[in-house]
């Protein structure tokens, strides 16, 4: 079926270029940070016609003429568009290539803070057949958003090592097919949610699919090192979708538990961020850790695990959670802040590559949140 995705198209564009009036002066008065690292030749470069006859999103900076760019892709424009022919996209490994398109690992992680949000909102075992909608509407919300991020972001991808292999650069899927795929699980997502579950779930999922596609990717990504903060918000909804699941409601703890989650994304982002600073600096988007020293990104890593591990321990005061989640807060929000103070500590000190060893923070982040959602469901059976 031959689907007319230039609507889509012309809006996404109308969107970005509103967008990078919003967040940008006269060009003659931009100033590029990464200069200052020495990195200006990496930037250069211009817009290769037609290489993406659909639309182009983001930005760099070009130093020869002082304005900001679109991302050059080096590859022939035919492989990211159809360059394989079906004979050559076996069915299963397109059927792999639409499930990669949802990012699945990273949708196990946002489950993981929204169903145990949902036990505590019933103080018990909620409905087994609400939680089984309230994943599958999460997980089709999540996948349509890193779908659609992926449509957006194919060019970058293309010249970043660790994203290389993704299904629209290797051309086992077309960014029209990818377009239309992730369009197709957003209105799923919220015809679920608001046929099954309840409306106001609804309007987070889509919200949140919003701001991750919308905010983060086309406006933020690209434009500041605040990126990872504010775009983190999207990340932060699903805590908010499993007490409304439950309750058709709002209340503090959700908001506080959402909280956790903001202050936790960028300390848990910039660690990998500067593990693979190299590939966000060729394609110029501006994550701290390529624009900062690894002192300046330590220093705000610890700075925000703080605030982290203060606000999650405001729900017991609250009233909301009792001593087994206090002590599991204590625990790993103490061994977070260890792990933290020793990043700030090796970069300090001059650490580099392997001897920074920060990746240690990035691997406990995923364990912290984990344990600490799971505290929050079982807390209320020992209350």
């Amino acid at each position: 079926m031959n689907v007319n995705t230039q609507p889509v198209i012309r809006l996404l564009n109308h969107a970005e270029s509103r967008a990078a009036e919003l967040f940008a002066g006269p060009s003659s008065t931009r100033h590029d940070p990464r200069e200052e690292r020495g990195l200006g030749n990496v930037y250069s470069g211009v817009v290769r016609a037609g290489l993406y006859p659909e639309f182009t999103l983001g930005a760099r900076w070009d130093v020869s003429v002082g304005v900001y760019v679109t991302a050059v892709e080096s590859r022939p424009a035919g492989v990211l568009e159809t360059s394989q022919s079906t004979k050559h996209r076996p069915f299963g490994a397109r059927i792999k290539a639409f499930i990669a398109l949802t990012k699945p690992r990273i949708i196990e992680l946002l489950l993981i803070t929204t169903v145990p949000v949902m036990f505590l909102a019933e103080q018990g075992v909620p409905d087994l057949q609400l939680v089984l909608l309230t994943c599958v509407g999460g997980y089709l919300s999540a996948g349509g958003a890193n779908a659609l991020n992926m449509y957006i972001d194919r060019d970058i991808d293309a010249l970043m090592a660790r994203t290389s292999q993704r299904p629209l650069v290797t051309g086992m899927v077309s960014p029209r097919e990818c377009l239309v795929f992730g369009i197709t699980l957003a209105v799923a997502s919220t015809l679920l949610f608001g046929l099954t579950v309840n409306w106001l779930s609804a309007w987070l999922s889509l919200g949140a699919l919003l701001f991750y596609v919308v905010v983060y990717t086309m406006i933020l990504k690209r434009r500041t090192s605040q990126n990872i903060v504010w775009g983190g918000i999207a990340g932060c909804l699903p805590v908010l979708i499993g007490w409304s699941s439950v309750t058709n409601s709002m209340s503090w703890a959700p908001v506080i538990l959402f909280l956790v989650m903001f202050f936790w994304t960028p300390p848990h982002y910039w660690p990998l961020s500067m593990r693979v600073r190299d590939d966000y600096a060729r394609v110029g988007v501006p994550m701290l850790p390529v624009i900062a020293s690894n002192k300046v990104v330590a220093r705000q890593i610890v700075l925000y695990s703080w605030a982290m591990v203060a606000v999650s321990l405001l729900l017991t005061p609250l009233g909301y959670t009792g001593w087994f989640y206090t002590v599991v807060a204590l625990v790993t929000g103490g061994f977070w802040l260890w792990e933290a103070h020793g990043l700030q500590t090796r970069a300090k000190d001059g650490a580099v590559g392997a001897k920074l060893k920060e990746m240690r923070l990035f691997h406990w982040s995923i364990t912290y949140v984990s344990l600490l959602f799971v505290a929050v469901a079982v807390d209320p059976f020992l209350r």
